[in-house]
């Protein structure tokens, strides 16, 4: 089989083409490295081709579509405030990249598609574990622009037959998780402040659970996807569990520093995942406690990351606040 996975060099897109190597795919990575870095595929020494492009603008890179069976689409720009801060970027790379993709991969007939949408698009939910049923309450720019790609390869996948499946990701975490830019990822900010012997910077009380997905996990789910039969369908993907911010940091065993609660951010997130273990069979299998220790075996992956401290989140946050406080 040939495969192209789109942002193939960024965290989850590298686990991926992994994954799909494994099984003996010839893998095509289409990546502009926005977010994803050379880096996380350079081991990877045979049966990966990459394309340097940005999927926001066509151009010459859809012609790698030509003879193509499957695409996994997780090329998307992320996190939350620069969202807010750049809107226009964000509906370019994740709107209208996604729209390109979708008229690549029409005009290609592929077989199969999967795209990585977010939980984010649920917002603050009303009930827990929550189902793709929920309503959709996106609070900032990426949530709205994930969600709206969700709703174009729904749509093509309807009224244009492409056989499509949706993928709503719960707070993935694992080794190569990213490490630069505007302040965001959790584990991120937390092993580089271990690296340099800083306290962890915990929003809030701590007592808010997240369910931690590990990256290995999410990306048998994609290949669950993608190799199946189903088509026009959304699934959660999540650990089936949620823990708290304050037991993530005993884990990681650090000293603490609480920093102000955000706006907009939900108390909690938990997956429903009946659907996706109905309909593809899929299951997680890491515990929290193994994937924790995996990071911590890779702690020396965040030697660049940026060090944050209370001081520079604020300043890296003001808009947080600016826009989404009451």
């Amino acid at each position: 089989m040939r495969t192209i996975v789109t942002g193939g060099a960024g965290f989850i897109g590298s686990f991926v083409v992994e994954h799909l190597l494994s099984r003996g795919h010839t893998v095509v990575v289409i990546d502009n490295y926005s977010t994803g870095r050379l880096e996380n595929i350079r081991h990877l020494d045979s049966g990966v081709a990459i394309v340097e492009a940005d999927i926001a603008r066509p151009g010459e890179w859809t012609g790698a579509f030509d003879g193509v069976d499957w695409v996994i689409h997780l090329a998307a720009l992320a996190d939350i405030v620069p969202s807010i801060q750049n809107p226009e970027g964000y509906f370019r790379a994740n709107v209208d990249g996604t729209f390109n993709v979708l008229q690549a991969a029409q005009a290609a007939r592929v077989a199969r598609l999967v795209y990585a949408a977010s939980s984010s698009c649920y917002g603050t939910p009303t009930s827990y574990p929550t189902r793709e049923s929920a309503d959709m309450r996106p609070q900032y720019p990426y949530a709205l622009t994930k969600l709206l790609g969700e709703q174009l390869v729904m749509h093509w996948s309807q009224v244009y037959r492409i056989p499509a499946v949706s993928l709503r990701f719960f707070n993935v975490y694992g080794p190569r998780s990213r490490t630069s830019g505007t302040y965001g990822a959790m584990f991120g900010v937390f092993l580089a402040q271990k690296r340099a012997k800083k306290p962890f910077t915990i929003v809030g009380d701590g007592n808010q659970t997240r369910d931690f997905t590990y990256v290995s996990d999410v990306a048998d789910a994609v290949y669950a996807a993608v190799s199946s039969d189903i088509s026009g369908e959304i699934m959660n993907v999540g650990s089936g569990k949620t823990v708290s911010v304050n037991y993530i940091a005993e884990l990681l065993e650090g000293e603490r520093v609480y920093i102000p609660k955000r706006p907009g951010e939900p108390a909690q997130t938990f997956a429903d995942i009946s659907k996706i273990k109905r309909l593809l069979n899929w299951s997680p299998k890491v515990a929290i406690e193994d994937g924790v220790a995996q990071l911590l075996k890779n702690i020396n992956y965040w030697r660049e990351a940026p060090v944050w401290e209370p001081e520079s989140i604020a300043e890296a946050t003001r808009d947080w606040f600016r826009f989404l406080g009451t």
